[in-house]
Order: C-alpha cells, then structure tokens, then sequence
C-alpha cells in the first residue's frame, strides 16, 4: 500500500488509497460500466449501486440519503456551495453577504472574491488569533441583515487548527431567531464547513449536532480514490447549480456518475469512521512526541517556532517555521534524503507571495526582510514514531550544514 523508499509525511495534501478501496474500485470499473441513467438491467444496477453508496454516507454523518451531493473534488463542493447559494437568492435592495475567515483554503476564498469582483456578494473576512482560532466576537459583530452564509472550515489546511463550529453555530442560530421570531424554517445565514482536512481525525458522526448546513469533503484526504467530492447539503438550504447538463445529482451536477469512484469512495468513508478514534489517539501521540523533538533542535543561528495552536489540532499535523532559511530549500534537502515534507513561504524579499495562514496569526517579516517559511508534516495511517527520529536527525543535520554559510 505504501512507499517504503520515501518517508511520506505530506498526508495533508493527498492520503495514499487503500488497497480494499483499490480492489473494489478494479472489480466495479471492469464489471459495472453502464450509464446509471440507462433504464436497461445494467444501468439499473449501476444506479442502485451508486445510491448504496449515498446512503451509507448519509447515514455516516446522520443526514438523509438526498442531502448528499456527489461532485469532483472538495473544491467543486465548496464552490457549489457557495457560489449556488448566492445564485439562487433574490434580496430585495440589497447584495447578499458572505461571512468567512482570513485563513479558508483558497476554494472556499477564491469563489468568495470571485463574487465580490462580479458584484454578486460582498464578503467580511474574520481574522483569527495568534494560534489561528476563529474571533467570535469579530463573527457576532460582522453578521447583518443581509448575511445569507457563515464558512468556516472545520480544521485548516495548513496549520492543522480546529474551530470551534458548535459555537459558531450558536452564534448564528441566535442571530437567526433575532431576525425572524415567527418563522421556524428560516435558515440564513446558511452555516458551511469545509471539512475536507476534519473528516479523518474529528467528529462528523451527525451534522445536526455540530450545527452545520452544508458540509464538503472528498476521496484524496481519507484514504480514498482523486476525483470524487462530496457536498452535504441540508434539504431545507436550496442552491442553483453551477452549471448546466445532464440534470443529475438532484439537477446540481451534471456529468454521468463514475460508479466505481463513488463505491470506491464509500468503502473508504467507512474504513475512515470505523478506525477514526483509535488512529487520532496513536497520531496524537507521534505527533506530540515529534513536536517535542523538533522545538528542542538547537543550530544557531535558526530558530523553529509552531505555528498553530497546540492543543486544538489535528492530530496527525506538524506545522513548524524555521527563521532564517528557505522552506523550499529545506523540502528539497528533505526530499533528497528520502523524507516528504510540504512548504510554505511566509514572506520572500523578492515578492510578497507565500501563506496567507501564516501572514494572519503573526508578524513576520520585519528585520531586514530576513526570509522565514513554514514546514508543513502531516502524518498519516504509515507513520511510526521511528519516522519522527528520522526527520529530527536529518533536519538537524541540514541545518548544521547550512549554518556554517551564514
């Protein structure tokens, strides 16, 4: 299943698939090729395969089987939901209103500022503190009467942090019965969550009670096939599509279904929740262990900092800034000794591109535009404690080596 030449610790960006995922999904793509729109014997079975698969989701996140929405990929989901959201409300004298934070992956901030540019929405970005948790307070005072959707993403991408979503959805339930005392069914704001880096680690047994309206996730993080998404979506929130087609997936993604993808994606959906509890208790562990490790290296003239709060993170994300070098150069240096890291440039003096996460919970950048990146490492289902021994020991000696050019 695994890569025993390189220690893969870049989960965070695509999870390796599971070998039960994989023989299923070669069984369904050699035996069941029909269009589940077909109305013949096989297409039928098709369908009735594909809706299994819905309904074993469903039932995963205590939703009905018809909130779920199959779609492309996490990114397709969020832009369904947000951009299908504002498209299908009409107000009367005024744009609707978005609420997200400073730190969302750029799916959910990209199609926010693509509304903004096109006139459709205007957009309030909440900031987050020092260890990248969400101001509530900033959130109560940023909702008005023209606020169709709160999103917040359930844990963040980069820095692993976990939000407080059952408290953001008591804020705006609150603000919901403010608005509209006699009206049992009004729903704005809409609450979404992108819970693409949660899905593996965290709670999402029942939507209801984490508060949520729509919630989006996909195959790559969780062990599961690329290509496939998912969007929860609350019966009572209605969305226009995005674009126009085939009319499937309830008329909001046309396109004919991959039938082994979906299967694919949901055997590994439920792999995922039947292990989910005890592998965030043995991550957390390695990840504690290495954390420890990495903040004790002492090179002179670096200095390594965590990013991110400590105790409210993902159990299987590292994520760490080492002053004074170039991240990109360190995942080079890694990635030639057999270790698989991700970076990210906080501030270049060339430019000022790099983490925008890293950018909003502290101030970098100001000696002589002296260069401080991020380390991302992000453990998954292959991790031992013996990899975090290995990365300690290289990393010190990369830095060792380097320190005598300065």
């Amino acid at each position: 299943m695994f890569n025993n030449k390189y220690i893969y610790l870049d989960n965070a960006s695509s999870t390796p698939v599971d070998k039960k995922v994989i023989d299923l999904m070669s069984i369904y793509n050699k035996n069941f090729y029909s269009n589940p729109t077909s109305i013949h014997s096989s297409g039928v079975k098709v369908r009735e395969i594909i809706e299994e698969s819905r309904l074993k989701i469903a039932k995963g996140i205590n939703a009905h089987n018809d909130e779920i929405i199959f779609t492309g990929s996490s990114t397709e989901s969020n832009a369904l939901a947000i951009i299908g959201l504002i498209r299908n409300i009409k107000l009367e004298s005024k744009i609707p209103h978005i609420i997200t934070s400073k730190i969302e992956h750029p799916a959910v901030l990209e199609n926010c500022r693509l509304l903004e540019e096109r006139g459709e929405a205007e957009v309030t970005y909440v900031s987050v503190d020092k260890n990248g948790i969400l101001n509530l307070e900033e959130l109560k005072e940023s909702l008005k009467e023209n606020t169709v959707l709160v999103s917040i993403m359930y844990a963040n991408n980069e820095i692993g942090t976990i939000q407080p979503l059952q408290e953001i959805a008591k804020i705006i339930r609150h603000f919901r019965k403010s608005k509209s005392e006699n009206k049992s069914d009004f729903v704005f704001p809409v609450f979404h969550t992108d819970a693409t880096q949660a899905m593996n680690y965290l709670d999402t047994s029942n939507v209801e009670k984490l508060g949520i309206d729509m919630m989006s996730f996909n195959g790559s993080k969780i062990y599961g096939p690329k290509g496939i998404g998912v969007l929860y979506k609350k019966r009572s929130v209605e969305l226009a599509p995005v674009y126009k087609g085939g009319d499937q997936e309830s008329g909001l993604r046309s396109g004919t279904e991959s039938v082994a993808t979906i299967a694919g994606l949901a055997l590994a959906f439920d792999i995922t929740n039947k292990m989910k509890t005890k592998e965030s208790e043995r991550l957390t562990t390695i990840r504690d262990y290495a954390i420890d490790k990495l903040l004790k290296i002492k090179v002179a003239p670096y200095k390594i900092v965590l990013n991110g709060d400590f105790k409210e993170r993902l159990p299987n994300n590292i994520n760490i800034s080492i002053t004074g070098i170039s991240s990109e150069l360190l995942v080079i240096e890694l990635d030639a000794n057999g270790i698989e890291v991700s970076a990210k440039s906080a501030c270049k003096s060339d430019d000022d591109t790099g983490s925008y996460v890293i950018k909003a919970i502290r101030k970098i950048c100001k000696k002589n535009n002296e260069e401080e990146g991020s380390l991302r490492i992000t453990l998954g289902r292959q991790t031992k404690k013996a990899d975090m021994d290995t990365l300690v020991k290289v990393l010190t000696r990369i830095l060792s080596t380097y320190s005598k050019w300065k």
